[in-house]
């Protein structure tokens, strides 16, 4: 049974990571942003050592978690995809204090790198490409995201994480296949009444400034881009959860936890 490219976890979460975006602006992600660093920087010394973080329970997960039309899923791969999302879940458990349930999680995880290497597979089989010049670009825009100063510097952390130059190509030149796909798949593009109505309640959920001040909301034409942005990839991921619906009734899957 052949062994499936290692999947990194920007692919990982590419399907379900699409409309990320789509709970708030970048204005608001930014306000968080600033108010997590606020909080850093009034935080307690000593603070940081004395709040322990759990660890994820992964003591039974198999070498290999699943095929997937007969190629395979590694353990390693979803421990590392399970990591991350158990992460995210302890950080929101903070804010909401209920504990995660780590065996749903694992569970939204396999069913993550399922539909992730159904959506490779497709592309694949149906003959996307990505040339050279798109590879460079999207490991440009990864670098940037992680606040890397460059593509070298990507790499070096990427062989510090166990994952080759080849491979973190690999992995990119999947990546742009399968946004490929999805970008191709049918969805309704929103209309004028519609990114109006996303700036309209964005703005009702704006936090209302000290003083009743509302100068800092941005005006309707600074933002439209970004808000018709934002649902495009709403949809293109509501397309991409579908689309991987319908190939997973028709694949073989055998999961193993």
């Amino acid at each position: 049974m052949k062994k499936a490219p290692l999947t990194s976890l920007a692919l990982a979460g590419l399907l379900f990571g699409l409309a990320a975006c789509g709970n708030g602006d970048a204005e608001g992600d930014a306000d968080e942003a600033q108010q997590d660093q606020g909080q850093e920087e009034t935080q307690p010394e000593g603070a940081e050592g004395d709040a322990q973080m759990p660890e994820p329970e992964l003591d039974d997960v198999p070498d290999v978690v699943a095929e997937v039309n007969g190629e395979d899923i590694s353990g390693e791969d979803f421990e590392a995809a399970y990591e991350s999302q158990f992460m995210n879940a302890q950080m929101q458990s903070q804010m909401t204090g209920e504990e995660p349930d780590e065996e749903a999680l694992q569970e939204q995880t396999l069913e993550q790198l399922i539909g992730n290497q159904l959506l490779i597979q497709d592309a694949e089989d149906q003959g996307y490409e990505a040339s050279e010049e798109d590879v460079e670009e999207q490991l440009e825009e990864t670098a940037e995201n992680n606040g890397l100063s460059s593509v070298e510097e990507l790499y070096e952390l990427a062989e510090e994480q166990g994952v080759s130059e080849d491979e973190l190509r690999d992995d990119v030149e999947q990546q742009v296949r399968v946004q490929q796909l999805i970008e191709d798949l049918d969805y309704d593009e929103p209309t004028d009444e519609e990114v109006e109505d996303a700036y309209d309640e964005a703005v009702a959920a704006q936090p209302e400034a000290e003083g009743g001040d509302d100068a800092e909301t941005p005006e309707f034409e600074d933002v439209r881009a970004e808000l018709e942005e934002q649902l495009v990839n709403e949809r293109q991921n509501e397309a991409a959860q579908s689309h991987v619906e319908q190939l997973r009734d028709e694949a073989d899957v055998e999961t193993h936890i």
